[in-house]
C-alpha cells in the first residue's frame, strides 16, 4: 500500500538516540541518559498505592470522554492553588498525554491549511503533528537575546491563525514573564488567532514561578501533562483547559479519536496531585542537578550555555565545535557512553550547532555523565 504525504513527517531524533542507547546497553555498555526529558523517579507512591486499591475494587473500564469528574475537579483546584485562578472544572479535558492534547487542540481549533506560529528552537513534535494534520507550522527563528522566546516583533507581517508558546520551554528551559506572555497573547488575539500555551513543565521552576496563560486571559488553550512535574511519563495522561465554547467540539473529537484517557492512569494521576512532599523531594534533585550542570558543563568545554529558568534541560551552543550535532551526539554516545540530543531536533536551521542536555535523572548519574563528558572533550583536544 502507498504511504500518505501527510504521514511523511520527520523522525523524533531523541527517540532515535534512545534506541541507539538501548542497543548500546543491550551490547553490555553502561549509558548515562542525558537525552530524554524523563524523570528518573517513578510515579509518586501515593499514586501507585491508589491504583493498586482501584484494581482490586474496580474493573477500570472506559471513563467518560472528558475524563473522571473527580480528576477534572482536582485539576481545576490546582489552578487556584498555584495561580489564584478560579477555574470551572467543566473547562478541563483529560487527555491521553499532552500528545493527545495537541492532537485534540490542533484538530478542534484549526482547519487544513491554517498556519500556526511557533518559535525555533522548540519541541519538534509540534510541527510534526501539525504537518500530519495538514496544518502549516510557521517557525519563527527566535533570538538568543530574547532567550529563544518569541516576541511580538518577530510576528509582524506574518499571516497566521494560531500561535503556540511554551514556558518553561523545551529545549532551553527559558520562561516568559507575565508582561512578555501577555504581549504574545495580545498579539494573537488582535488578529483573531488562537493562542495555545504548553505548560507541561510548570511546577519545575527554580527562581521564579511560571506564569499560566490563564492568569492573563480566559480565551486561550492550555496544554499540560502529568509526565514531568508529577513524574508519570509512561502513564500517558494530560489535560487541556479550553474556553467554554470549545469544550463540546473537543469532547466529540475525544469520543471518536481516543474514547478516553486510560482509566488506570487517571486514577493514579488523581492521587499524584496530593503527593506534594514526594514531588518536592524530586524538585530538590532537579535543583542539585541543575547546579551540577551549570558548574560542570563549562568545565567540560560546553561553556556557551544559559541557566534554565525551569524544566530540566540545558541548551548548549556547540557551533564552535561542530556543524553536525547529530554526528557529534553519536560520537559522544559511542566514545563516552553519554546519550545527548542533537539540536537538529529542535531547530532544523540552526540546530546543527547545538546540543540539549537533560538532567532529569538521578544526581549520581548526572555527576558521572559530566565526568565522562569532560574526559571525552579532553581526549578530543577541546579542553586541557
Amino acid at each position: 500500500m502507498r504511504n500518505s504525504s501527510r504521514g511523511a513527517v520527520d523522525p523524533f531524533i531523541v527517540m532515535d538516540v534512545m534506541e541507539a542507547a538501548r542497543q548500546a546497553e543491550d551490547a553490555g555498555r553502561h549509558v548515562i541518559h542525558m537525552e530524554v526529558g524523563q524523570p528518573g523517579t517513578p510515579a509518586p507512591a501515593l499514586a501507585r498505592s491508589a491504583l493498586q486499591s482501584a484494581m482490586s475494587a474496580d474493573a477500570l473500564g472506559y471513563t467518560v470522554a472528558l475524563g473522571l469528574p473527580a480528576l477534572r475537579q482536582r485539576i481545576a483546584r490546582l489552578y487556584g492553588d498555584w495561580y489564584n485562578v478560579d477555574l470551572d472544572p467543566a473547562r478541563v479535558v483529560v487527555t491521553p498525554g499532552s500528545s493527545g492534547g495537541f492532537i485534540l487542540a490542533f484538530t478542534a481549533l484549526f482547519d487544513a491549511g491554517d498556519r500556526i506560529a511557533l518559535g525555533a528552537p522548540g519541541y519538534p513534535s509540534y510541527r510534526q503533528i501539525m504537518k500530519s494534520l495538514d496544518l502549516l507550522p510557521l517557525e519563527v527563528q527566535t533570538r538568543a537575546e530574547a532567550r529563544f522566546q518569541m516576541e511580538p516583533s518577530d510576528l509582524e507581517g506574518l499571516d497566521y491563525q494560531g500561535m503556540m508558546v511554551a514556558s518553561p520551554a523545551n529545549p532551553t528551559g527559558t520562561m516568559l514573564g507575565r508582561e512578555a506572555l501577555g504581549a504574545l497573547i495580545g498579539a494573537a488575539q488582535e488578529r483573531g488567532a488562537a493562542f495555545l500555551s504548553d505548560e507541561i513543565y510548570h511546577g519545575i521552576e527554580y527562581e521564579h514561578k511560571a506564569v499560566s496563560a490563564l492568569q492573563i486571559s480566559d480565551d486561550v488553550c492550555v496544554i499540560n501533562s502529568f509526565s514531568k512535574y508529577f513524574s508519570m511519563t509512561g502513564w500517558r495522561v494530560g489535560w487541556l483547559v479550553l474556553p467554554p465554547g470549545n469544550v463540546r467540539q473537543v469532547e466529540r473529537l475525544a469520543q471518536n479519536l481516543f474514547i478516553c484517557a486510560p482509566h488506570a492512569a487517571q486514577v493514579a494521576a488523581l492521587a499524584a496531585m496530593d503527593a506534594g512532599d514526594e514531588l518536592e523531594a524530586n524538585m530538590d534533585v532537579y535543583r542539585e542537578n541543575r547546579r551540577l550542570m551549570i558548574d560542570g558543563l563549562p568545565k567540560a568545554g560546553f561553556d556557551r550555555i544559559a541557566p534554565p529558568d525551569g524544566a530540566f534541560y540545558v541548551y548548549a551552543d556547540v557551533s564552535h565545535l561542530t556543524d553536525d550535532s547529530r554526528a557529534f551526539a553519536r560520537a559522544i554516545l559511542d566514545e563516552a557512553g553519554v546519550a545527548v540530543t542533537p539540536g537538529l531536533d529542535f531547530d532544523p536551521l540552526r540546530g546543527g550547532g547545538t546540543l540539549r542536555f537533560s538532567y532529569a535523572r538521578a544526581t549520581a548519574d548526572i555527576a558521572e555523565g559530566l565526568d565522562r563528558l569532560q574526559r571525552f572533550m579532553r581526549e578530543r583536544g577541546h579542553i586541557d
